[in-house]
C-alpha cells in the first residue's frame, strides 16, 4: 500500500474511531461507566430511504438505481456509527452492470455530539462551503465521503461517483431538504 493510501487509512479508520467515541460520550446522560452497549445518543430518524434521497435526485447520475435493502454498513465506518444511533442508512445500487453504489446515512444528534464530529472534520480538512451548511469531502482512493451537518442532522455519503465535492451535491441537497424542508423554501415576502 502506497504511503499516501497508508495515511488516508488511518485518516479515516481515526475519523471513525473519534465519531464512535464523541457519540458515545455524549451517551447516557451523565453516566460515562463503559458498557458493553452504551445507549445511543442519536434520536431515531424518521424519514425512510425514499424520503431522504428520492430517485429523481439519483438521476444526474445517468444510471439507475434501486435501494439494497440487505445492505448492512462495515463495522467502524460512519453508516456503522450512525446506524449505532438509530439513524438512517441507505444503499442504493446502480441497475447497471459496473453496480455502482452510492451510501446515505443520516443521524439526528444532540449538539454536543455534531459539535465534536465538526471538530473533527474540521481538523482533517476538506470543507466545502457550496453544501450550504457545514460540509466537508475527502476522497480515498476512488471512494468520495461528503458530510454535511444541517443541525440537529449529520449526514454522510459516499459512492465512486463522487470524485470531487459537487459530484456529492445533488444527495447533500436531497437529503438536507428531506431533513429539513423549511431550509429549502423560498421565504414569502
Amino acid at each position: 500500500m502506497p504511503p499516501r493510501s497508508r495515511t488516508r487509512a488511518r485518516t479515516v479508520a481515526t475519523l471513525a474511531t473519534a465519531a464512535a467515541l464523541a457519540l458515545t460520550g455524549c451517551a447516557g446522560g451523565g453516566d460515562r461507566t463503559p458498557s458493553a452497549s452504551p445507549t445511543p445518543a442519536g434520536t431515531p430518524v424518521s424519514q425512510r430511504c425514499a424520503e431522504l434521497l428520492p430517485a429523481d435526485a439519483l438521476s444526474v447520475y445517468g444510471q439507475t438505481f434501486a435501494l439494497d435493502d440487505s445492505f448492512a454498513p462495515a463495522e467502524g465506518s460512519p453508516a456503522a456509527t450512525i446506524a449505532d444511533q438509530r439513524g438512517r442508512v441507505c444503499r442504493y445500487v446502480s441497475t447497471d452492470a459496473d453496480a455502482t453504489t452510492v451510501t446515505v446515512a443520516v443521524a439526528h444528534l444532540p449538539e454536543k455530539s455534531l459539535t465534536n464530529l465538526k471538530d473533527a472534520l474540521y481538523e482533517r480538512g476538506g470543507s466545502v462551503p457550496t453544501y450550504d451548511v457545514e460540509g466537508y469531502f475527502a476522497l480515498d482512493g476512488e471512494q468520495g465521503r461528503a458530510d454535511a451537518f444541517a443541525d440537529p442532522y449529520w449526514i454522510t455519503a459516499e459512492s465512486t461517483l463522487f470524485t470531487e465535492p459537487g459530484g456529492a451535491q445533488p444527495v447533500v441537497d436531497a437529503v438536507r431538504a428531506a431533513v429539513q424542508p423549511t431550509a429549502s423554501a423560498t421565504p414569502t415576502g
